[in-house]
């Protein structure tokens, strides 16, 4: 399994909700799906500047590589970069 963590600072409501309602039809192919969606409640160590976190889990890296790549996904970049500051890591399950 492979995930994909974002945190995110939403900048912008009304695109950010736009940009949410058309991720899943990017990761329906890659057979992504979402775990977790959540809103911070405290910092209990460090550092964290994010207001939201969210967690997608893919079968592979692969499917992690060819979601973030695929012309469906790139096409919403520049909604997702206008709504929402956010920081956008894969991890491989160890």
């Amino acid at each position: 399994m492979a995930y994909v963590i974002g945190h995110i600072t939403v900048k912008d409501p009304a695109k950010w909700a736009e940009y949410r309602a058309n991720v899943p039809a990017t990761l329906a192919p890659w057979q992504a799906e979402l775990v977790f969606r959540g809103e911070k409640l405290a910092v209990l160590g460090g550092e964290h500047r994010h207001t939201d976190t969210v967690v997608i889990r893919f079968p592979d890296e692969a499917a992690v590589d060819g979601w973030y790549n695929s012309p469906a996904y790139q096409a919403l970049i520049p909604l997702r970069q206008e709504a929402a500051d956010l920081d956008l890591i894969s991890f491989a399950e160890s």
